[in-house]
């Protein structure tokens, strides 16, 4: 049918900013040059961020499955066929139930290798949560969709990448967590992520502390010697450019985050605190480790500014184009390994 990567896109909670966001990226008609797109919520409620946005001839075509895409506007899946309620800026359990339909319908897809990149919408985890209770976020729905016994979620802006070792997980329980091997499994797959996903020969990866001061000799907890610091070492064992654990604070006060290509950090705010500080706007939420693609805007539902056209769209770009960068990437790097030259180890004669 065509050439071009397929992009899915969630729509999120439609009481959020998700529809808003869709709506004034997809404006830019420049954007289907480089992809096809699909939009998995429903029609209407397109339609009704339209009008509010006062939106002029916002077209799109409206699809039962993705054999017949249009190639040069936005696609609509519908995911269910009911009239909903919309009520923007508004928590609903209605909205949650949808959120959900939307993202099962587009991982199937996924899955099926029926579109080549899901974008994911920003959606509320407490009305998700009624409707599916392990729910924690779509990050780890992805990963376990997929498939895949492990991921990582690395939040990405231009040069700046900072992945986690620990999600979405109370702070109380971080340090039962956390352990030797994962710390070593999570440098593992970022390092093996930032060489197939970003094509970069020879990464450079930070390990950051989890004590104030990166416990300080031991005095503020001995987690930095007896578990990171291992990982670490176990790491350059491998021939691998990992350095650390380094004090979080000082670290990204110190700006040493530019002489690395990624950062580990051990639990979710010491990693997405400094990254939104640095890139709030513009960052994308990529789910490293898995054989299928997924990226989100760095943004939540915002529902104090939704329907009032004043919602950003600039990560949900970003997010798109990180997703395409992804899988060229991936497909050169394929590309690049298929039939390694073996390596040959000659021995010189030594000159009488």
């Amino acid at each position: 049918m065509s050439s071009k990567p397929t992009v899915g896109i969630t729509l999120g909670d439609y009481n959020g900013i998700g529809a808003e966001v869709i709506i004034k990226t997809l404006q830019d008609d420049r954007i289907f040059r480089f992809c096809n797109v699909v939009i998995y919520g429903q029609r209407n409620i397109i339609s009704y961020y339209a009008k509010l946005l006062k939106v002029q001839n916002f077209q799109v075509n409206e699809v039962k499955d993705l054999e017949t895409l249009n190639l040069k506007i936005p696609n609509v899946l519908n995911c269910w066929t009911e009239q909903v309620q919309i009520q923007p800026g508004t928590a609903t359990d209605e909205a949650g139930a949808s959120a959900l339909l939307c993202l099962n319908t587009a991982i199937k897809d996924l899955t099926e290798g029926k579109i080549d990149v899901l974008v994911t919408g920003p959606v509320n985890k407490s009305t998700i949560s009624k409707h599916q209770p392990d729910f924690t976020g779509q990050t780890e729905f992805v990963t376990k969709a997929a498939g895949s016994a492990q991921s990582m979620m690395l939040l990405v802006n231009d040069g700046l990448r900072v992945g986690l070792v620990t999600n979405h997980v109370s702070l109380k329980d971080v340090t039962e967590k956390i352990d030797s091997n994962l710390v070593f499994q999570k440098i593992e797959l970022l390092h093996n992520s930032l060489k197939k996903d970003f094509l970069i020969h020879k990464p450079r990866i930070a390990v950051l502390g989890l004590n104030p001061h990166a416990g300080d000799n031991s005095l503020l907890g001995k987690e930095e010697k007896e578990i990171i610091a291992p990982a670490v070492n176990r790491a350059k064992d491998k021939g691998w450019y990992v350095l650390g654990p380094f004090a979080a604070d000082g670290f990204f006060g110190a700006q040493n985050f530019r002489h690395f290509d990624a950062v580990l950090a051990m639990y979710h705010d010491q990693g997405l605190i400094p990254f939104k500080t640095l890139s709030f706007g513009s960052g994308v939420n990529y789910t490293a480790g898995l054989n299928v693609i997924r990226t989100s805007p760095d943004h939540g539902t915002a529902y104090d500014i939704a329907g009032k056209d004043q919602a950003n769209a600039d990560s949900l770009r970003s997010a798109i184009f990180t997703g395409l960068d992804i899988a060229r990437h991936r497909a050169e790097y394929k590309e690049m390994t298929a039939n390694p030259v073996e390596k040959v180890q000659v021995e010189r004669e030594r000159s009488e």
